[in-house]
């Protein structure tokens, strides 16, 4: 099934998109090999304080693909590929419920932004780092990666962004940032990288 609009048109709409101020976006050059078209970006997001105190606490990957006609196991033209990290406290790593939680908070971000989508696929995975010799001074480390890929069901451009907030929203979950209250803007203005 041909797509109502261009991939072209698609990705100019994407380039307006703003999140909340503690995520910077950076365009970032595409896979050439996974799909005819296809449009990349990265995600930073800091912990919202200022100067010395302002730190990552998460990071991803977001990439758009577009094949005319679809892929075999795409059921549908358009693919959504992610990937984010996120640091988390030792006893959430340890929580033997962490990848299926990380899984259900993708998809209930998803929902929560109204983005349809099929045929979701993916991996959640615990990262946990002890150090040693002169590096013994540092705080053992443990993350999450989430790695997923979905089809997203779109009949228009402005579609997209439904699909964009909810990895968006679902780095800033797992990052532990509060949430948003609908209805209220973020204090700071969205940062971008060019």
């Amino acid at each position: 099934m041909k797509s109502p609009f261009s991939f072209d048109e698609m990705i100019e709409l994407l380039r307006t998109f703003t999140p909340r101020a503690e995520i910077i976006l950076e365009e970032v050059p595409a896979p050439q090999k996974l799909a005819t078209y296809s449009f990349a970006f990265t995600a930073d997001i800091s912990n919202g304080l200022q100067a010395d105190a302002e730190e990552e606490v998460a990071s991803g990957r977001f990439v758009i693909l577009h094949e005319p006609g679809g892929q075999e196991t795409w059921d549908g033209d358009f693919r959504c590929v992610s990937f984010m990290r996120a640091d988390v406290d030792s006893a959430m790593q340890e929580d033997p419920l962490l990848p299926e939680v990380g899984w259900n908070w993708l998809l209930d971000s998803l929902t929560a932004t109204g983005a349809l989508y099929n045929a979701p696929s993916g991996t959640v995975t615990r990262v946990s780092s002890a150090s040693f010799g002169k590096l013994s001074p540092r705080n053992d480390d443990s993350e999450i990666e989430i790695r997923a890929s979905w089809s997203p069901l779109i009949s228009q451009p402005s579609e997209i962004f439904s699909h964009v907030q909810a990895w968006c929203n679902l780095m800033t979950e797992v990052a532990g940032l509060p949430p948003i209250p609908d209805g209220v803007a973020s204090i700071g203005s969205a940062k971008r990288r060019v």
